[in-house]
């Protein structure tokens, strides 16, 4: 799982059958060893919980991105599956919804 960043939305009204339907979010990795947080570039990734801008969520890459049973045969590989409360980096909270 990788934690990340939701910065934006990807609107896409011609998508595959498998994700008709769905949201599709813009996010950002986050990197605790960095001052601002973040590394990378952002990529897509299919909603499955209802996340929205800046929230800080859990994302399921690979074949655990299509942990939800419609996903099976999905072409997706990174799904939000949580919604960060709050991050907690050698004893230290680092992030609080």
């Amino acid at each position: 799982m990788r934690i990340a960043r939701v910065v934006g939305q990807v609107v896409s009204t011609a998508k595959a059958d498998a994700i008709a339907g769905r949201t599709l979010l813009l996010l950002r990795n986050l990197d605790a060893s960095r001052p601002d947080g973040s590394v990378e570039l952002p990529y897509a990734a299919v909603d499955l919980i209802g996340a929205g801008r800046d929230e800080v969520v859990l994302v399921a890459t690979g074949g655990g991105a299509r942990v939800d049973a419609g996903f099976r045969d999905a072409p997706v590989d990174a799904a939000v599956i949580g919604i960060v409360d709050s991050l907690v980096v050698e004893g230290e909270v680092t992030y609080e919804k």
